[in-house]
């Protein structure tokens, strides 16, 4: 899904939040709201699975459900915390509006034949 990736060292062990798996365990994930949480570095262990977390990137909570696939990576890995915009500037402008124009010139002449094949 991203490539963002958080390290941290073998040493030191997996860095699970005791209390986000208090909330976790012994719960129906299909009757527990989005549990929020601010522990982007928090590992996604299997007790996870199937449950909805609202992870914070700074400005507001992402939900993310967690599937199979994801354990053993981060909440903050599927939570981004920058907005992509997009690229370009004065040219990419002026690509935009002439692929537009050019939008526009087909439509005119597809409505232009299908007015001809109705004439006769």
């Amino acid at each position: 899904m991203f490539t963002y990736t958080m390290t941290r060292s073998i040493k030191k062990g997996i860095n699970i939040d005791e209390r986000l798996l208090k909330k976790v365990v012994g719960k129906n994930p299909l009757q527990t709201p989005t549990i929020k949480t601010w522990k982007r570095a928090c590992v996604i262990s299997p007790e996870m699975l199937g449950f909805t977390f609202g992870v914070y990137n700074g400005k507001v909570h992402v939900d993310v459900l967690v599937t199979e696939d994801m354990i053993g990576h981060r909440l903050g890995e599927f939570s981004p915390t920058k907005k992509f915009m997009k690229h370009g500037g004065k040219m990419q402008k002026e690509l935009e509006q002439k692929k537009k124009e050019a939008e526009i010139a087909q439509a005119k002449s597809a409505t232009a034949a299908a007015d001809d094949a109705k004439k006769k």
